[in-house]
């Protein structure tokens, strides 16, 4: 089967469109189908394989018991636009109006295509860092934008600033930052995040901000771009409840703009998914109203995932970035004597029954070479399967 016209630049854009015209599935389709396969231990695809907080869980059986199960409002139930508003208030006092500036959406993936859909034109200039979430050139390139990249480099994966300005011109139309990001685990600084506000202004351009693992970061500060001065008016915040509480099937996200903005992006999601996920909508409000101590503890828990892997990764021979933030590892397989990642990670499986996934997916294929060894692994997963992960990515160093 091929594909043609607006389909086919998304799968160009995604890298999914073969010589021949065929589609290819997404390396998360195959790692993940290849672990099944083997009987491979998947930390390729970034899900938890525990379930989130009883409160929460309960608040969406209670929902579906009392009848919430019809098409929920346009811009989503007042219950969850409310506790975004208050949340965003809570932590990190940005002051939004739950009816108009808030939008309930099919996970954050929506509200990005829905956004960058609404806000650029055919010919439009978008800036994003590099490696990218995949659906970020899909969307760009069904857009008929042009996808311009500011390269994250190791160890630290930091931005250049210089390398954002000449990134960012007067033909920038959108800025698209994922902070913390996925998949280097890299939390940005305040002064590149003020930069980028400095650039937006300077060059009349929207920031649209990735924030789905605000809640996920490990002795760095996560800090909207929407909470520095002169931000707020040309910011469009996205987030989800899926990674904060563990239920990324719920496709629960949205996000906070000005009305005005938000207006013109409800215009195009409204012919995405119209709506979604009606019973839990009101569960990801309790849950966005849990005390502070869950976010503190989910984080906490998660950092010590983090260091169990990488410790064992390190045994293993690999280079390991330490993440600040998100649920994933950037490790160098070429002290391995692997210098090609995709390759690596399909021989993995049979190496060591591990599935991780190369950061080349998340790359242009123009710049896969500055990435061709780097390979990204989860560590959301329980304490005995990282254990046993790690255990067996040891006889790769014996190799």
């Amino acid at each position: 089967m091929t594909v043609s016209g607006a389909w086919e630049r998304a799968a160009r854009g995604a890298q999914l469109l073969g010589q021949d015209g065929e589609l290819r599935p997404t390396i998360f389709t195959e790692m993940s189908a290849l672990a099944i396969t083997t009987g491979a231990i998947n930390l390729g695809q970034g899900f938890p394989d525990e379930d989130g907080p009883y409160e929460v869980l309960e608040a969406a059986r209670q929902a579906i018991t009392d009848g919430v199960n019809q098409y929920p409002p346009g811009i989503g139930f007042p219950v969850l636009r409310e506790a975004i508003a208050a949340h965003q208030e809570r932590f990190y006092g940005i002051t939004v109006d739950p009816e108009r500036e808030v939008l309930v959406t099919a996970g954050a993936t929506e509200a990005l295509a829905a956004t960058i859909l609404a806000l650029v034109e055919d010919g439009d200039e978008m800036v994003t860092l590099e490696p990218f979430y995949d659906s970020y050139a899909a969307v760009i390139a069904l857009s008929k934008a042009v996808h311009r990249t500011v390269p994250l480099r190791a160890p630290g994966f930091q931005p250049d600033h210089d390398d954002l300005r000449r990134a960012i011109t007067d033909r920038t139309r959108l800025i698209l930052i994922n902070n913390p990001h996925n998949p280097t685990g890299t939390v940005l600084s305040r002064e590149t995040l003020e930069l980028v506000v400095e650039l937006a202004h300077q060059h009349d351009a929207l920031v649209v901000t990735d924030e789905v693992y605000e809640h996920l970061t490990f002795g760095a500060r996560h800090i909207p771009v929407a909470s520095l001065p002169g931000a707020a008016e040309r910011t469009v915040t996205i987030s989800s409840g899926g990674k904060t509480f563990s239920v990324t099937g719920w496709k629960v996200g949205w996000l906070t703009a000005p009305h005005e903005i938000l207006t013109a992006i409800l215009a195009v999601k409204q012919f995405l998914t119209f709506v979604n996920a009606a019973p839990f909508q009101p569960a990801v409000a309790v849950g966005l109203g849990l005390p502070d101590e869950y976010f503190a503890r989910t984080a906490s828990v998660l950092a010590g995932k983090r260091d169990l892997l990488s410790t064992g990764l390190r045994s293993a021979g690999f280079t390991v970035s330490e993440p600040q933030g998100s649920y994933f590892i950037v490790a160098d397989a070429a002290p391995l004597g692997f210098e090609d990642a995709a390759a690596f990670c399909r021989r993995l499986p049979q190496l060591a029954g591990v599935v991780a996934v190369p950061i080349s997916a998340f790359v242009s294929e123009r710049n896969a070479g500055d990435y061709a060894s780097l390979v990204r692994f989860a560590f959301c997963k329980r304490v005995d399967v990282l254990e046993r992960a790690s255990a067996q990515l040891a006889s790769l160093s014996n190799r």
